[in-house]
C-alpha cells in the first residue's frame, strides 16, 4: 500500500519518499510524518529506521500501543527516525492527512492542488487539504471563520470538537450529527461545546470512538494528542470499510511458530510471523503472546512485504466440529471408519490431517490402534468440512524405547518420560513393574527427573523400566557406620540388606535443630542408627544424609559429676537434679571443638560442673557434646547487666554474659559492630569462653550473594563481588553445594558464577551455587511469570509473593513490567526471592563469524567500535525454536543479539 502511495505522490519529492522509505524498512513501525525534515537528514533517518521494530518512544504494554501498532501497519500513520511522539499534540493539516488515509482515499490526491490563501498549509500537507474540501471533509467558510488573524491554519494545534467533526464526517454520518445538534451531551461542560460541534461530539461518543476527561467534563478546546488520535481512528474502522491494500481476514487454516496461513472465501494465502509481528484482540487493548493464537480462529492480518506485522484476533471461537467414536480401522482411499451400534461411519482425511495420540504426541495414521476412542475435529469455514485433526482420546500403547525421565507422581503411581524423538510420554505404574538401576531393584521414590532409562510399556503399564545413568537417587534407610577416615557409609536398606556407598567430598548433612551439622552429628548403630535420606549421584557417591528419625535420646542441660576414664564411665546429673550414668566407648561420637575429636582428647575436660549434652540408648552414650556454641536467635542485650539473650531451636531462652564494654559482636561487612547493627530475629551463634561461663563471640548469620571473580583451589579462597564491593574469604570450613543441592568441590566453580553464602561472623559455613536461567518470558499475568528457557522448558515463577526485576541496572518490584518481547536472566538472590534480570539487546546485520577467534563481527557504522562479540559453547543461536549453528548465519542476516552482564548468551535470527 506505501509503494502505491509513493507512486500516486511523485510530486511531494524528498520528504514523501523517505516517509514511505521508513515506513517499509520498519516493517510498518512507522509515525507521523515531521514536514520540517529537510532532504538531507530524511536519507539518515530512513537508514536509521532499518533495524527498528518497534517504535522507540512506544514501550509495550503503553495505553494505546493497539491502535498506534494497527494504524502503522495499514500505512496511515507514518514517521521518520523511528519514533511516534504520542504525547505530542497533533496539528489540523497533520489531521486532514491522517483522516483521508483512513478513508482510503490516496489515489484521489490531486496532482495541483489549489489551497485557498486563507487555508494556509505546508506544500506536503496541499494535496490532503484541497482533497478534504472536494470530500466536504472541512468547509471552507467555517474554517476560515475559526481561524484567528495571527494563526496559521494548517500548524494550529485541533481541538477535541473538531477532531469530533473530522472523524464523524470520514465515516460518513455527518446526517446523524445534525439531526442530533440540538441534544444536549451528558457531558458537565456541554455549554462549553460549540452549537455547530455539539451534535458531533453526540455521535463520536455514542459510537465509543471518544470519551469525556476527569469530571465528567468533554473539554472541547482541549488539544488532541497523537496516541489518542490514532485511538480514535482505530475505533472508528469499526464502522467503515475502506479496503486497505494488504489487510486480509479470515480463518487460520495452518499455525506455526513462523507462519500463518488464512482460509479467505475459497483461498489461502500464508504470512511469515517473526520478532516485528505484534498480536492483539479486537475486544482487548492488551497485546497477547504469539501462542495465544489458536487454530481455525477467525483473524485480521496486515501484511507487510510477506510479514504480519499485525495480527488481531476477531473470534477466538475455533470454526471445527467434533466426533468421538470407537476406531475401526482405516482404507487405503485415505478414509477413517467409526464403529457405531448401527454400522460404520467414514471420514475422509489428507496429508494435511493431523493425528496426535493421548500425550499430545504427533503420530501418524498408521499409528492408530483398533478399538481406540478417538476424536476427529473437522473445519467448518470451508464447503470442504475437511478433517484437520484426529486425536486419541484412550488407547492401549505397547512399546519398548529410551529417553530420559521428566517427573514422577508417587500418589498418581505414573511416570512421565520424554523418548528418544523428544516425544513426552506417561504411563502408569503398577506392583509388577519391575524398576532397576545397576542390577538392584529401586522403588519408584528413587527415581529423579533426567536420569535416563530404557523402558518396556504393556497397555500402557511400564512392565519394566531400567536406569542406565543415573543424575541422582535417594535411598531410605538406618546408619550403621559412618567412617570418615575411610569415607565409607554403611547402612541396613527397608529389605533388610547391608549395603555400603562412599561419600562424596563435603556431603551435605542434615539434621533438626543443628546448623551447619557435620558427620560427628549423625548417629549410627546396629540396631538403633538414626534414620536417613541418603542422596547418591551418578557416580553412587552419596552427597547428602538428612536424618528423619532417631530411636535415640538426647539430652541437654547435663552438669558433669564426675569422669572414671577405667571404666569410661561419665556421671552427670540433669535439670531435675537426677543422677545418671552413661558409659562412652571408641564409637561415640565426640563434639569439643578440635578438628580431629578424640576420647583421650576429651577426657580431660570432663571435670565436675562442665555443661555437656548427651545422646544415648539406654546407657551407652552414642554422642557426647562438650558445650562451647549455643545457636539461636538473638533477642536482645543488656549493655548495663553486660548479657545477651537468645532462643534457641527449643524456644528456651537463654541469657548470657559477656565481659568488656560491648557485646563481641562479629558481622560480616562491618568492621567493628555495635548493638545497634543486630536486629531482634537475628540467626546467631554464641562461641563460648574456656570456663563455658561467657560469651566469647557472638557471630550474627548472614547470607550474601556474590558474582564469583576469581577462584584459589589451592588455598580455598574466593574473590567474589556483591553490590559492587570485591571480597576476599576463605571457604575450607564450608559446605559447598552445587544449584540442585549436591556436593561440589571448590574446583567446580568459575568465573562469572552467582553464588549464596552463609557466614557465621566473618567465617563462611556454607556455600550454594545459585540456578540460573536464561529465557523468554511467555506471559505475565501478576500472579506468576511464565519463561521458556533455551532448552525449550517452560517454567512458571509464583512472584505474587514479591519479586524483583532489573532492567537497564535499575530494579523494581512490579512484574508487570515484563513483557513478552523481554529476554530474561531468573535466579533468586540469598533471600530466596526471585529475581528478573532483562537482558540487554542490539539488532544488527550479520557480516561473518570468525572461527580461530571464535567472534561474530556485525555490520556497523564506521564511528560505532562495537561490533564483535566473543561466542562460546553456551551461547544460544537460533531461529524461533528452531537451534542454528553459528556457522550458518548469512552476510545481511538481521540478528538480534542479547547480553547478560556483557556476555553474548544469545543470537536470534529474524
Amino acid at each position: 500500500m506505501s509503494n502505491k502511495r509513493s507512486r500516486k505522490r511523485q510530486s511531494r519529492k524528498a520528504v514523501t519518499t523517505m516517509l514511505v522509505t521508513a515506513m517499509c524498512l520498519s516493517g510498518g513501525a512507522a509515525a507521523f510524518a515531521d514536514t520540517n525534515t529537510t532532504a538531507a537528514t530524511t536519507t539518515t533517518s530512513a537508514q536509521s529506521t532499518v533495524s527498528a521494530s518497534i517504535f522507540s518512544d512506544v514501550a509495550s504494554g503503553y495505553w494505546a500501543e493497539k491502535h498506534i501498532y494497527k494504524l502503522a501497519s495499514e500505512g496511515i500513520i507514518l514517521g521518520d527516525k523511528g519514533k511516534f511522539r504520542p504525547g505530542d499534540n497533533i496539528t489540523q493539516e497533520e489531521a486532514i492527512t491522517l483522516a483521508l488515509r483512513f478513508m482510503n482515499l490516496d489515489s484521489k490526491l490531486p496532482a495541483t492542488p489549489v489551497v485557498p490563501d486563507k487555508l494556509k498549509t505546508g506544500n506536503y500537507f496541499k494535496p490532503y487539504v484541497a482533497l478534504a474540501l472536494q470530500q466536504k471533509l472541512i468547509d471552507q467558510t467555517e474554517e476560515v471563520a475559526a481561524t484567528g488573524a495571527k494563526e496559521t491554519w494548517g500548524s494550529k494545534k485541533a481541538s477535541r470538537e473538531w477532531i469530533a467533526k473530522i472523524l464523524v464526517r470520514a465515516l460518513g454520518k455527518e446526517a446523524d450529527a445534525k439531526a442530533a445538534a440540538a441534544k444536549a451531551t451528558a457531558f458537565a461542560d456541554n455549554a462549553k461545546i460549540s452549537a455547530g460541534a455539539r451534535g458531533f461530539v453526540s455521535v463520536a461518543v455514542d459510537l465509543g470512538l471518544t470519551k469525556g476527561v476527569d469530571g465528567n467534563k468533554f473539554d472541547p478546546l482541549g488539544l488532541v494528542t497523537r496516541a489518542q488520535i490514532a485511538t480514535f481512528f482505530s475505533r472508528g474502522q469499526s464502522y467503515l470499510n475502506p479496503a486497505y491494500a494488504g489487510v486480509y481476514e479470515g480463518v487460520i487454516s495452518e499455525l506455526t511458530d513462523s507462519k500463518l496461513t488464512l482460509y479467505m472465501n475459497g483461498k489461502t494465502r500464508s504470512f511469515v510471523l517473526d520478532d516485528r509481528s505484534v498480536y492483539f484482540t479486537s475486544d482487548s487493548e492488551t497485546r497477547i503472546a504469539k501462542s495465544d493464537l489458536k487454530p481455525f480462529t477467525k483473524v485480521v492480518a496486515i501484511d507487510k512485504v510477506g510479514s504480519a506485522a499485525y495480527v488481531e484476533v476477531t473470534d477466538p471461537k475455533q470454526q471445527v466440529d467434533s466426533i468421538e467414536g470407537t476406531f475401526a480401522k482405516i482404507t487405503g482411499d485415505n478414509t477413517i471408519w467409526l464403529s457405531t451400534a448401527s454400522g460404520y461411519t467414514s471420514y475422509g482425511y489428507d496429508s494435511a490431517t493431523q493425528f496426535i495420540d493421548q500425550n499430545g504426541k504427533v503420530i501418524t495414521a498408521a499409528g492408530l490402534t483398533a478399538d481406540s476412542t478417538i476424536e476427529i475435529q473437522r473445519e467448518t469455514y470451508s464447503p470442504d468440512k475437511k478433517t484437520v485433526i484426529v486425536k486419541v482420546k484412550t488407547g492401549l500403547v505397547n512399546k519398548s524405547g529410551t529417553g530420559t525421565i521428566q517427573s514422577v507422581d508417587l500418589n498418581a503411581k505414573t511416570i512421565t518420560v520424554k523418548d528418544s524423538t523428544g516425544s513426552v510420554e506417561q504411563y502408569k505404574v503398577d506392583d509388577s513393574t519391575l524398576i532397576r538401576y545397576q542390577s538392584q531393584i529401586i522403588g519408584l521414590s528413587e527415581l529423579k527427573p533426567n536420569a535416563a532409562v530404557k523402558y518396556t510399556v504393556k497397555n500402557n503399564v511400564f512392565t519394566s523400566l531400567e536406569v542406565t545413568q543415573s543424575v541422582e537417587r535417594t535411598v531410605k534407610a538406618m546408619l550403621v557406620d559412618v567412617n570418615g577416615t575411610s569415607k565409607l557409609v554403611t547402612y541396613k536398606t527397608s529389605g533388610g540388606s547391608l549395603e555400603a556407598k562412599f561419600l562424596a567430598d563435603k556431603p551435605a548433612i542434615l539434621v533438626d535443630g543443628i546448623a551447619d551439622a557435620g558427620l560427628s552429628d549423625l548417629i549410627a548403630d546396629p540396631s538403633a542408627g538414626d534414620q536417613v535420606e541418603l542422596t547418591l549421584d551418578a557416580q553412587e557417591r552419596v552427597t547428602r544424609v538428612q536424618v528423619l528419625g532417631r530411636q535415640s535420646e538426647q539430652l541437654t542441660d547435663l552438669n558433669v559429676v564426675s569422669y572414671d576414664s577405667k571404666y569410661k564411665a561419665l556421671t552427670v546429673i540433669n535439670a531435675q537434679n537426677k543422677l545418671e550414668v552413661y558409659k562412652l566407648d571408641d564409637k561415640t561420637k565426640l563434639d569439643y571443638n578440635p578438628a580431629q575429636p578424640t576420647l583421650a582428647g576429651v577426657e580431660p575436660l570432663l571435670t565436675k560442673d562442665r555443661k555437656i549434652s548427651i545422646t544415648h540408648i539406654g546407657d551407652r552414650a552414642l554422642a557426647l557434646q562438650v558445650i562451647y556454641k549455643y545457636e539461636g536467635t538473638y533477642m536482645s542485650a543488656n549493655t548495663s547487666a553486660k548479657t545477651v539473650t537468645i532462643q534457641l531451636s527449643g524456644g528456651k531462652l537463654l541469657t548470657l554474659s559477656y565481659t568488656g564494654s560491648n557485646p563481641p559482636l562479629e558481622i560480616y561487612g562491618i568492621a567493628t559492630p555495635s548493638v545497634s547493627d543486630i536486629k531482634a530475629g537475628s540467626s546467631v551463634v554464641a562461641m563460648l569462653t574456656a570456663g563455658q561461663d561467657a560469651v566469647q563471640t557472638l557471630a550474627v548469620k548472614t547470607p550474601v550473594q556474590f558474582e564469583v571473580i576469581s577462584v584459589d583451589s589451592i588455598n580455598n579462597r574466593i574473590r567474589a563481588k556483591s553490590k559492587g564491593v570485591t571480597d576476599d574469604f576463605y571457604v575450607d570450613k564450608a559446605v559447598l553445594l552445587g544449584d540442585n543441592g549436591q556436593s561440589i568441590k571448590i574446583s567446580d566453580l568459575y568465573v562469572g558464577q552467582f553464588i549464596n553464602v552463609i557466614f557465621n561472623g566473618r567465617t563462611a559455613v556454607s556455600l550454594q551455587a545459585v540456578k540460573l536461567d536464561l529465557g523468554k518470558v511467555l506471559s505475565s499475568d501478576g500472579s506468576t511469570v511464565s519463561v521458556k528457557n533455551f532448552a525449550g522448558v517452560t517454567t512458571s515463577y509464583p512472584v505474587s509473593g514479591g519479586v524483583k526485576v532489573v532492567r537497564n541496572g535499575v530494579a523494581s518490584t512490579n512484574a508487570s513490567t515484563l513483557t513478552t518481547s523481554d529476554h530474561v536472566e531468573v535466579r533468586k538472590d540469598e533471600n530466596g526471592q526471585i529475581v528478573f534480570t532483562v537482558l540487554n539487546s542490539i539488532v544488527r546485520p550479520f557480516n561473518y563469524y570468525d572461527s580461530s577467534s571464535k567472534e561474530v563481527y556485525v555490520k556497523h557504522d564506521f564511528n560505532d567500535n562495537n561490533y564483535r562479540f566473543g561466542v562460546t559453547l553456551e551461547t544460544y543461536v537460533h531461529q524461533g525454536d528452531i537451534t542454528l549453528t553459528v556457522q550458518s548465519l548469512k552476510e545481511n542476516d538481521n540478528i538480534v543479539l542479547y547480553f547478560n552482564n556483557d556476555k553474548l548468551v544469545e543470537i536470534e535470527k529474524q
